[in-house]
């Protein structure tokens, strides 16, 4: 299967040009790869380590550029994620849609996300990473909007599979655009992944700390239409600034089997990592609303602050994590040992696990979302630069 190699100067310069405005290397000569799947490199990341190290440690314009645009597509993207976690699950019980279906449109986000990022990540090459980027936004722009009129669909199966097809589509979009992201990221930034990515985590935070209250706040104002009419047109608006700032990419084919990546042993273990990352989060949107508003009694508006216990220390921590993994590199696997330790322990007292025999307080849920963030956060930003380190 073919992978990808995501290299080389924006459209229309030279890699020696580049190279002069970067430092005596160009980081278009230094053989990155990216994919969010992770593709496969003769060229190591302390290699290109080693190389970047001779860049100027000022941001270039092209760089800040860069931020700004992933930065969009990480908050804009989150808040529309996260806008459905305070009211979706009531309104779909309206609609006569038990819990247990509900927890799978939530969870076909991230199974469509994971399948059609391996896709993107074969084709980026030929689609081009600004391309993808732009598109991606714009599709999961549109469908947010669409998720805003299902309100007005049939109760039963017709909603259930509108529901789906919608929520598909958005991952799709979303996975496109994540996908380029990280192909840029990883050529523009070479020496400092994990700080760029924790800084960029931070935007990823805010849409997930604010997507929540907005939500709330604008379903129990304006109704069910509103919020995803307001955020998803919001997404498609900030599709001209990335237009005009970010650069176009020249990408480099490299073939090479995906599988030789990903069996080796190193690499498995942060692939279980990300898997359990992904579903301890995702095993909260179509449950932690229900169970606040039944155990503790408190309106949407106040739920979706609940929702920033988890996602605010997950924003502010990120920088950080991301500052020690570029700089102490054997702090990872420590990183991501702690990570899943507090993970786990949040969760046995998240509930509390019966065999505690203890009461659920609004304290104590609260607490174990604050400490489960910043879990969080220790075990996704060590592992993007760690597997590239492997590969």
């Amino acid at each position: 299967m073919e992978s990808y190699q995501a290299v080389g100067p924006p459209d229309g310069e030279s890699p020696g040009e580049r190279g002069q405005s970067y430092g005596r290397h160009s980081w278009g000569q230094s053989g990155i790869t990216s994919s969010p799947a992770l593709s496969t490199s003769s060229i190591t990341y302390n290699d290109r380590l080693q190389v970047a190290n001779e860049e100027p440690k000022r941001l270039s314009r092209e760089q800040m550029f860069i931020m700004v645009s992933t930065a969009s597509l990480n908050f804009s993207s989150m808040v529309c994620y996260s806008i459905l976690g305070p009211f979706f699950p009531r309104e779909a019980e309206k609609k006569g849609v038990s819990s247990t279906i509900v927890g799978f449109i939530f969870g076909c986000f991230a199974l469509f996300n994971f399948l059609t990022s391996l896709i993107m990540g074969k084709y980026l090459v030929q689609i081009g990473a600004k391309f993808m980027f732009i598109a991606g936004m714009f599709v999961s722009g549109c469908v947010t909007i669409l998720f805003g009129f299902l309100d007005k669909a049939p109760d039963g199966p017709i909603f259930i599979g509108l529901c789906f097809l919608v929520r598909a589509m958005d991952a799709i979009g979303f996975a496109a655009a994540a996908t380029a992201s990280f192909s840029i990221l990883i050529n523009a930034f070479p020496q400092n992944v994990a700080t760029v990515m924790g800084i960029l985590e931070i935007f990823t935070g805010l849409g997930l700390v604010l997507g929540p209250p907005i939500g709330g706040f604008l379903y129990q104002s304006f109704g069910y239409e509103i919020p995803f009419i307001a955020l998803g047109s919001v997404m498609l608006l900030m599709m001209p600034l990335n237009m005009f700032i970010l650069p176009n990419y020249n990408s480099i084919p490299k073939k090479d089997s995906f599988l030789k990546l990903i069996v080796l042993p190193k690499v498995a273990i942060l692939c279980l990592n990300i898997f359990g990352l992904s579903s301890s989060i995702a095993f909260l949107d179509p449950t932690m609303s229900l169970f606040v508003l039944e155990k503790f009694k408190l309106p949407a508006g106040y739920v979706g602050l609940v929702f920033l216990a988890l996602a605010l220390p997950y924003s502010l921590s990120s920088p950080l994590l991301g500052f020690l993994s570029d700089k102490k590199p054997r702090l990872r696997k420590w990183l991501l040992i702690i990570g899943a330790f507090l993970t786990t322990l949040c969760y046995i007292f998240l509930g509390p696990a019966p065999i505690l025999h203890i009461e659920s307080q609004l304290w104590l849920f609260i607490l174990m979302l604050v400490l489960n963030g910043f879990a969080l956060a220790m075990t996704a930003i060590p592992i993007y630069p760690e597997a590239i380190n492997c590969a």
